[in-house]
């Protein structure tokens, strides 16, 4: 595939500007064989199915303690992962891949991983693959273009849902201007 190729590719998704906490780490050799997008802190909790409780109330004080609990385990797995900390980052972001500014000048073909919190309604934070498509250098730092690699069409929807999410703000924005 072309450069042209890649890039129409990557074009194949809507794409939006945002400010989101992000995090980059260059992937060794060693690492690319294990990698693949995922959310971070997703666990696979099986249990026998329970049949909701009769009392109307009493699921509705259920539902809402679940809720609760949820939403406790992804504020620990968020610091536990570093996602607490991660600095503010421009990016251009699609369902295909995103570009953001680096003081680092990663070269074409090399591997990253992207740690990021999308805000949607409620934050979802991705453990994101991407290969380094385009590195150039721009002012004090480099403009970095990756697509994403090793990305299931779950984790890919979460992105589409956030750049829409934030497609919807913008125009909401320019109403009220």
């Amino acid at each position: 595939m072309n450069m042209e190729e890649v890039y129409q590719k990557m074009r194949e998704y809507s794409r939006v500007d945002a400010i989101v906490p992000l995090g980059v780490r260059l992937i060794s050799n060693e690492e690319k064989q294990r990698i693949k997008s995922r959310i971070s802190g997703e666990i696979s909790f099986t249990h026998p199915p329970v049949e909701e409780p009769t009392d109307k109330a009493l699921a509705q004080w259920i539902k809402f303690i679940n809720s609760k609990l949820d939403y406790l385990i992804n504020l620990w797995t968020f610091r536990e992962n570093g996602f607490a900390c991660l600095p503010p980052t421009e990016v251009n972001i699609s369902g295909g891949g995103m570009s953001f500014i680096s003081d680092v000048p990663y070269n074409k073909g090399d591997i990253l991983e992207l740690k990021v919190v999308l805000d949607l309604p409620l934050p979802v934070a991705l453990f994101l693959y991407g290969e380094v498509v385009k590195s150039e250098k721009v002012n004090n730092g480099y403009r970095v273009a990756v697509k994403f690699i090793n990305i299931e069409e779950d984790i890919r929807d979460y992105i589409i849902r956030f750049v829409f999410h934030r497609q919807r703000q913008l125009i909401r924005q320019k109403r009220e201007i």
